[in-house]
């Protein structure tokens, strides 16, 4: 048992690390051609941070582990919001993102995990809902690309420029996506072999012990922001996360293969992830960017915890 921890640990790792990769350089290219920060956050760093979670899902729903596949993105969701903007909340002294997140954004914080449930009452993500999921973010990113360049980069664009290089950044992406990659599929494999091995169901362990260790490049990419002012990379990162957690991660492993979902076992992780995602839109409606939201989600988040191993 202790070496298949070590496994699944050092698989981490490489998601982290080739996750890391990627979305440098990917902010990289986003800063060349100019991009907001808002938008870069809710594509090319959610994308990027989210790759943990697509790379073991789309592994998970290969290896006929449904469970697992679906649990970690319930579970993403909840710790991207109670867990990483709580943390956030709580360590900065003030976030004050220039975009109105809930005039132009909250909405997209529900859409998704509305679709979801709807998709879910036969107890099944088709192929075809999975491409529908697909579309979706398809929707979003069309959305953002109307005001992609509403707000500078808090960066020297020139000084980037002058740094840019298509064949370092290219190859650090390739390794960046191997790395990812291959964490994925024994972080699954491992995984499953805990599970088994202290006799719990794999949605626990994606819920719990899976979701955590990919939801963690988003926990970095967050505190990283919010130390250098940027509260609206901050939201948007989530945001972001967030729809591609349902739409691409969960659209590619149901088109990879049909994922099975069950409403009534799995309710009140799934309803958690709802009311984490309604107290996103509340906290952006009221503008409530401050420690005492940042409680609020890290209590909801110690509920989930407490009544998924209790």
């Amino acid at each position: 048992m202790l070496i298949e921890f070590i496994i699944f640990a050092v698989s981490m790792g490489f998601l982290i690390y080739g996750a890391d990769f990627i979305i440098e350089e990917a902010e990289k290219i986003a800063f060349h051609f100019q991009i907001s920060a808002f938008v870069i956050g809710a594509t090319v760093v959610a994308l990027g941070t989210s790759l943990p979670e697509m790379a073991v899902s789309v592994s998970a729903s290969l290896s006929n582990k449904s469970d697992l596949a679906v649990a970690n993105v319930m579970g993403s969701v909840i710790l991207n919001i109670t867990l990483v903007l709580g943390l956030v909340f709580l360590i900065s002294k003030k976030i004050n993102p220039k975009r109105d997140l809930f005039a132009k954004d909250s909405s997209w914080a529900l859409f998704p995990i509305f679709i979801f449930i709807i998709m879910s009452f036969d107890e099944k993500i088709s192929r075809f809902e999975g491409f529908l999921f697909l579309l979706l973010m398809g929707g979003y990113l069309l959305f953002l690309s109307t005001d992609a360049k509403e707000l500078t980069p808090n960066i020297d664009i020139e000084e980037e420029r002058e740094k840019f290089n298509w064949l370092k950044t290219g190859g650090l992406l390739l390794l960046g996506f191997v790395l990812v990659i291959g964490g994925a599929h024994f972080a699954v494999e491992s995984a499953g072999n805990i599970a088994r091995g202290l006799g719990v169901s794999e949605w626990i362990i994606g819920l719990l012990l899976v979701a955590f260790g990919t939801s963690l490049p988003e926990l970095v990419v967050s505190i990283s922001a919010t130390k250098k002012g940027n509260g609206d990379m901050v939201i948007g990162n989530i945001i972001g996360s967030n729809v591609a957690n349902f739409t691409v991660v969960l659209g590619a492993s149901a088109v990879a293969n049909p994922l099975s979902v069950s409403l009534s076992i799995n309710s009140f992780d799934i309803l958690s992830a709802l009311i984490a995602s309604v107290m996103l839109v509340f906290i952006t409606a009221n503008k409530l960017y401050d420690k005492s939201a940042g409680i609020a989600l890290l209590i909801v988040m110690s509920l989930v915890i407490t009544h998924s191993i209790g």
